[in-house]
């Protein structure tokens, strides 16, 4: 289940997001969080089971909600989570919004696309 991002959450999101290649360095994932806590525009959510497992954020522009972060605990990987985040964010988000991937969550969203063929991802 999505959770939204809030400030007792930090360490863990920031952990999470830390398992991104492009999110390695301390400075940059503060500014990261810094970022999804006062612009208005960034959501960040944590996917929640029994444990926090993974993360995903979105940044809307517009008519557009781009998945811009997707990040699941490594002991968690290949269960499904990162696909079940982008489905509820597109249940979530598709509504109001054509939700699509950045440049860095590209290929991520197109496989879980690809392995949906009966549902729009």
């Amino acid at each position: 289940m999505l959770i939204r991002f809030k400030k007792s959450f930090e360490k863990i999101a920031m952990g999470l997001l830390s398992f991104m290649p492009e999110c390695k360095e301390v400075k940059k994932l503060q500014d990261i969080i810094l970022e999804y806590e006062t612009n208005e525009t960034w959501h960040l959510y944590l996917w929640k089971e029994e444990d926090i497992l993974g993360t995903i954020g979105v940044r809307t522009e517009g008519n557009t909600a781009y998945i811009q972060h997707v990040s699941v605990n490594p002991s968690h990987r290949n269960l499904g989570i990162g696909k079940q985040m982008i489905q509820s964010i597109c249940q979530q988000f598709g509504k109001d919004y054509d939700v699509r991937a950045d440049r860095v969550t590209e290929r991520f969203f197109e496989k879980c696309d690809a392995e949906s063929p009966s549902s729009k991802v």
